[in-house]
């Protein structure tokens, strides 16, 4: 049974297949917009996917960057929309050309999107159908939207009347530019999901370019009111400068920004009025637009703070402080360890059992832990602590510190850090005291090397059923794993149902893993003797790359 042909959509498997990501690749999907994701079990990877010939994958590394450079270019367009609508000299002088190539890269963008591959959100699936991805972009809003923030109509009407219109006609169409923006607003989105940056400090930049563009905004529009006024004497600052439009237009754009943001942060000095009811008609309008912004502003900046508060003060509601008079055994040896302590003041004695005796090692004061070593390492506590005089102490629950920690995973990886540089300093009588302490930190340096060699220790031991003279062809491809033995796969002639009918008992044929899937097939049909075109696991799901295999996978090929 085989199948030749091509869907128009790259689905992934239609079980959960096992992934592998390779260094230089995606490294965080959360710094991916959700809408970009590919369905949970497929290969992340450049080139990874059986992506068409010139179909660009939307979480492709290279475009992420384009995208990247793009809003590089958005924040310019933000600020000089509003800037040339207020200044018309600049719009048809220094800044026209810049204008000319940022549309430019715009319009190249446009013509990117037509080969960009999307996610169907009904059935998640990654279409790359060059006909259907067009048909999608021209017929949402974003099309018509794209074209008309890119095309430079100035420029146009000057190629085909000859001479530069003087109104504010392009000016507002200008503005259209600001569809833009929503750019800015993906890739804030992107970045508040990305665990390497700070989510604090990308909301405050988020609340800071927020805050830049309606100040900027404002500003701008409110010194085109004063543009237009018939009476320049008779507006907010003709009254404060006179011939202020023949004047330098960084002296205008100083007295906006200024005016702007006087109202903005409710001073009012008073010194840059409004002098006609234009003004003052949109005075009231930027006040009322001005109250919103401000609650916004200081909402999300409250909610930072408690948050980051929350995460500062999470244990100290779960602690409990206890007193201990002398001589009271605070934690015994061997017993489970269900908390440890801070002591805040008094002092206590660590205590060991050796041969029937009581041996007293160390002596501990305010500032100094208690139980950890059994709450670290989830094993019997190794010591005997006892009081030696009043003491006061803080107690948490290992339990609570656990489910605390937990979900900080960063934050857990520095707890373990310290706690190993902690016990490398501890004194050398109590480290003999606790016999398995120098494997464990060997154990910690060298985790995941161990843990991969234990999983191809354990793997291997199903090869036991297939014979090594089946052994053939050669591995390239490096495994997932740190060793440097090539990846082994079983492979069969037949459907994985057949292999549950009874009476069939077919052996399979170990072979190394070869460089492609088209290697794969030949190699599959050398041995078993027929070509097949589909390849799937044990649970019936399709391999669609070969770096989704782990070594020993049983493979069937038809």
């Amino acid at each position: 049974m085989s199948t030749e042909t091509e869907s128009a959509t790259r689905s992934p498997a239609p079980l959960l297949v096992r992934t592998y990501s390779s260094k230089g690749e995606i490294k965080n999907l959360a710094s991916i917009s959700s809408s970009l994701l590919p369905a949970f079990g497929t290969v992340v990877g450049e080139g990874s996917l059986p992506i068409r010939k010139h179909i660009i994958a939307p979480y492709d590394r290279r475009y992420r960057l384009w995208q990247t450079f793009l809003v590089v270019l958005v924040i310019y367009s933000a600020w000089s929309s509003p800037f040339e609508l207020a200044f018309r000299r600049v719009a048809t002088g220094s800044l026209l050309p810049v204008d000319l190539v940022v549309d430019a890269f715009f319009a190249i963008d446009i013509v990117l999107t037509f080969f960009v591959a999307y996610l169907d959100k009904s059935t998640y699936l990654l279409v790359d159908d060059p006909k259907k991805i067009a048909l999608r972009y021209v017929t949402k809003l974003w099309f018509p939207m794209d074209v008309a923030s890119t095309l430079p109509f100035q420029v146009i009407y000057r190629i085909l009347t000859g001479k530069m219109h003087q109104g504010d006609v392009f000016g507002f169409i200008n503005l259209l530019r600001l569809w833009r923006l929503r750019r800015v607003s993906e890739l804030f989105t992107r970045l508040e999901k990305d665990t390497r940056f700070s989510y604090f400090w990308t909301r405050y930049c988020k609340l800071i370019a927020v805050t830049l563009f309606a100040v900027h905004s404002a500003g701008c529009f409110y010194y085109w009111l004063a543009t237009h006024y018939p009476e320049k004497s008779k507006t907010w600052i003709g009254s404060a400068v006179n011939d202020f439009e023949q004047r330098s237009i960084w002296l205008g754009y100083t007295y906006a920004m200024y005016w702007s943001i006087v109202t903005l942060t409710t001073v009012g000095y008073g010194d840059l009025h409004s002098a006609n009811n234009g003004e003052k008609v949109f005075n009231i309008c930027y006040m009322l637009f001005n109250i919103g912004l401000t609650a916004y502003l200081i909402g999300n900046m409250t909610n930072l703070i408690v948050h980051g508060a929350i995460r500062t003060f999470a244990m100290v509601t779960e602690m409990r402080a206890e007193y201990f008079p002398p001589k009271v055994d605070i934690v015994l040896q061997n017993e489970i360890p269900t908390d440890f302590y801070i002591i805040v003041s008094g002092a206590v004695d660590l205590l060991t059992y050796k041969n029937g005796t009581e041996q007293c090692l160390s002596h501990l004061g305010p500032a100094s832990m208690v139980g950890e070593i059994g709450v670290i390492f989830n094993i019997p506590q190794p010591f005997t602590v006892r009081s030696k005089r009043l003491s006061q102490v803080i107690r948490t629950s290992h339990q609570t510190f656990k489910q605390i920690v937990q979900p900080h995973i960063e934050d857990g990886k520095i707890i373990i850090s310290n706690f190993i540089q902690y016990l490398k300093g501890l004194e050398g009588e109590i480290l003999d005291e606790i016999p398995f302490i120098t494997e464990q930190l060997g154990d910690l340096n060298n985790e995941h090397t161990t843990s991969e060699q234990e999983i191809r220790n354990h793997e291997a031991s199903v090869l036991s059923s297939v014979g090594d003279d089946n052994l053939e062809g050669t591995a390239t491809l490096s495994p997932p794993c740190s060793s440097s033995l090539p990846m082994r796969l079983i492979i069969y002639g037949f459907h994985p149902d057949e292999a549950n009918k009874e009476g069939t008992s077919k052996m399979g044929k170990l072979i190394h893993m070869p460089d492609s899937m088209e290697e794969l097939l030949s190699l599959a049909e050398k041995k078993c003797g027929k070509r097949g075109t589909k390849v799937l696991m044990d649970d019936g799901s399709e391999v669609e790359d070969l770096r989704a295999l782990r070594d020993n996978d049983h493979l069937y090929i038809f």
